[in-house]
Formats: structure tokens, sequence, C-alpha cells
């Protein structure tokens, strides 16, 4: 994979001046009255997404002005490269305003497109390397996004449980770290029972991805994401209108994996570790039904409460392995509630942690790399609505409110007591394109981890 739209240095590059407001006002009256009057006559203003074309006399083009906004961001300049004429290049001038890694990153996200199945007709204009940019960094950065996104655009047919292995052997591979896999019966015997009852009813068997990767000595960070790859619901069924998009189920494994790639690819220096549970909630003759008990890897029983409530099942097996390290920090990402999408929309991912200082870092580092995160409560009070007759807590409460407080409050049941870790409740989808972020998959927090972990560890290579 390849940084889309971004090139090397070409003689015919047009100048791209990026400006905010307040620089917009300050650079107009330093230029030529030609230019000044264009950009006033033609209504330009430096608002974020904005963008004239100001010609030469000869009818050529001059320069491209884009706006930036009062507080630019990853995705202030993202709508140009499908805005500007695909043959266009440009260069960013040094007279502009804006970080260079911003503006490349963005410009990078915004070429993305998912053409497994169909090729786009239209290009996207290229921008050149600009001479102060982080390459390494916006290259791992945007890589492992537009993976993480075409892994949740894949449909289940090409995505199952044993392509999601492929996808993560793939990326073990390209920076020496090593999976082991646990498959089908074999979970049982390894202690996964609770992956095994989830997955067993499909023809395509559950497995459990296990990546390690960086030195033994090196601060433990361990990620874990959801790898559901497709939802029916199971015995407790979705309707048509709920399964539609049930192939981003697996979108907390694509944002796991996104992080891994850039940590690898920068070589931060931490021992990391990344648990995928993979399976398909299908329904047959042997699917997990309501009210059935199932054992777990930490020995808690748990009563099934709502055989659509799958994720949280199969993500206690692989937190509490997670824990049996030690790790000195525990993420986990997924699909998991529509509560926390009514709380906050599809924009804002949720997070919750046991330290609030864990969950204030991860949101100021979202805010930092536009990836943004609300901070919620494990309200214990809450706990109760969870109790089985039969078993140490139910996958459901017993009633229809805070759902993703629920599911966060159960799956703390199965973290250790001094365990710093962060639960991050996901929708991984964009429901309509934007600037950088086309319709579709999209690997949401994925960055603001990303970003967390270099504040904490350093930026590695």
């Amino acid at each position: 994979m390849t940084v889309q739209g971004l090139i090397e240095a070409v003689d015919d590059a047009v100048p791209l001046i990026t400006l905010t407001t307040a620089g917009y006002a300050a650079w107009i009256v330093s230029q030529p009255a030609r230019v000044a009057t264009w950009l006033r006559r033609t209504g330009f203003e430096a608002e974020a997404g904005h963008w004239q074309v100001v010609p030469e006399v000869d009818g050529d083009i001059a320069m491209v002005v884009a706006g930036l906004g009062d507080t630019p961001d990853l995705w202030s300049a993202a709508s140009l490269p499908s805005e500007l004429p695909d043959d266009l290049c440009l260069a960013l001038d040094p007279d502009g305003e804006g970080a260079a890694d911003a503006v490349a990153e963005g410009w990078a996200a915004g070429c993305h497109r998912f053409t497994r199945y169909r090729k786009t007709k239209r290009g996207h204009a290229s921008l050149v390397w600009p001479q102060n940019c982080d390459r390494s960094g916006v290259t791992a950065r945007a890589e492992a996004v537009c993976l993480g996104r075409d892994l949740v655009n894949t449909p289940a047919e090409d995505m199952g449980p044993a392509d999601l292995e492929d996808a993560a052997e793939a990326i073990a591979q390209r920076a020496g770290a090593t999976l082991s896999v646990i498959q089908g019966e074999k979970l049982l015997s390894e202690g996964y029972p609770a992956v095994h009852a989830v997955g067993r009813a499909s023809a395509r068997p559950p497995r459990l991805l296990d990546l390690h990767w960086g030195r033994d000595d090196a601060p433990r960070v361990t990620l874990v994401g959801k790898g559901v790859c497709f939802d029916t619901g199971g015995h407790d069924l979705k309707n048509a209108a709920g399964m539609e998009k049930m192939k981003k189920d697996m979108g907390g494994a694509a944002c796991a994996l996104a992080v891994a790639r850039m940590v690898m690819d920068l070589e931060l220096p931490v021992r990391l570790r990344v648990l995928i549970p993979a399976v398909e909630n299908a329904l047959d003759g042997n699917a997990i039904k309501p009210a059935d008990i199932i054992t777990t890897r930490k020995g808690i029983n748990i009563e099934i409460g709502d055989t659509d409530a799958e994720g949280r099942v199969i993500l206690a097996d692989a937190l509490a392995a997670a824990c049996e390290e030690e790790p000195e920090l525990l993420i986990d990402f997924a699909t998991l509630t529509g509560a926390a999408r009514v709380a906050l929309g599809q924009d804002l991912a949720a997070c919750f942690a046991k330290k609030s200082e864990d969950a204030r870092d991860l949101c100021d580092a979202g805010m930092a790399v536009s990836d943004p995160l609300w901070p919620m409560p494990l309200a214990k009070a809450y706990l109760p609505r969870m109790a089985s007759d039969l078993a140490e807590i139910n996958t459901i409460a017993d009633w229809a409110f805070a759902d993703h407080i629920q599911a966060a409050l159960f799956l703390e049941k199965f973290v250790g007591v001094d365990t710093s870790w962060i639960h991050i409740d996901t929708v991984c989808w964009n429901e309509a394109g934007r600037a950088g972020r086309p319709k579709g998959g999209e690997v949401q927090s994925a960055r603001a981890v990303f970003e967390l972990l270099c504040r904490r560890y350093g930026t590695g290579a």
C-alpha cells in the first residue's frame, strides 16, 4: 500500500496556499491587486473546506487558495483532492499556514476509496510531499487508516474469521511480529469457552488471534478488538434493517489492527500484544440460546440474556487472557451498543476507563488529532441490574436504558483489579461522505489511541 495522492516534487506543481480565517485577512492585503480583487469578487472566505483557483493573466492556474477555518484540523483541506481537477498537481506554499503533517495526512485520507469490487472513474488531485513534513509518521497513520477502512468495508463473504486471520498475519509478517491462532474446538481446551460458544454455529470456525511484537523489557500495551465478522443476532434475530451494516461488527478488530500497524511501523518502544476473538454470530441448531449459562475463561458463569449481545461475551475471554500478562495499559475496541450512538451520535466514540486520568488523556489525544471521544461513567449503581438468578451475572440489564454503561460494567468484571483499562464503544462507520471521510467503513478512535501511546511511550523511530 502507498500513500494515495502524495507524490515527489514536479516542475509544474501549482502553489497551494492554506490560510486560517485570521491569517487570510493579513495575507490578502499583501497580494497584488489582481489576486486580491479576484478573491474578493469570487466571495472567497477562508472557511474550512473552501477553496478558490486564482488564474494567471493567460488563463492558466496561478495558485489555489484554501481555507482552514478558525482552528485548522486534519479535515480542513481534506476535500481538495476530490473537488479539484484530478490532473492537477499542487505544492504546499511555505507562505501559507497550517501544519504540513495535517494537510498531507488529510490529503491522503481524502484520496482513499474502497475499490476492491468497483474501480472509481474519477481520480484525485495530487500533492507534492511538503518539505517539512514527517513523511514516516504521515505514511504510517494514513496507510493504517486506509487498511482498517478496507477491512470494515469488505463484505462478510470475503471477511470471515479466516480472512481476518489472514489480514492479521499479513500485518504481523510485515513487521516481524508473531501471530498465534487457536481455532474451533481447540478454543475449549485452551480456555476460551465464551468465544467458542458464540462462534460455534457458523460454518466458518471461530478463532482467537494473538499477536506479539516488541522487546520483552518494554512497557506492555495490550489491544483487544471485537471481531464479529457478521452478526445475525442469533436466536434474538435482527430484522433486515438491523443486519444491513453488520459486516462492520468487526470494526473493533480493524481499529486494533490499525493501531498495531502504526505502532510497529513507527517502532514505538512498547511490548505490544493484540487479541482478537474472531467469530460469526450465526443461527444454527447448536447456536447459543437465551437463558443459556456460559462459562468464561475467568471462571465467571454468565447468563445469556440476549444472543444479540454477543460482543461482550467474546470480549470477556479476550480481556481475561489479556490481564494474565498484567499489561501496563489495556485498551479494547468494540462496535458494541446502539445506546452509545443514541447518547453521542455517530461522530463521537464513547470511552470508559477505570482511571479517570486515562479517559482524560485519551480524549485530549483524540481532540489533538481530529479523532474525538467522549468519557462515559462506569456507574457501579447500575451493576445490580445485571443480576442473574442462576449465574454470576447476566449479559444484559433488566431495563432498556444505558446499555453502553451496562456493557462496560459487564466487561469490567473480566479485567484485573489493578489493570489500567480503557473500553471504547465505537461505530466504525461514516453514514455519509465528508471531507477525508468517505461513506462506509472507518477506524474511529484508532488515531486517538495511537496518539495516546506516542505521548506516553515516545514516538519511536
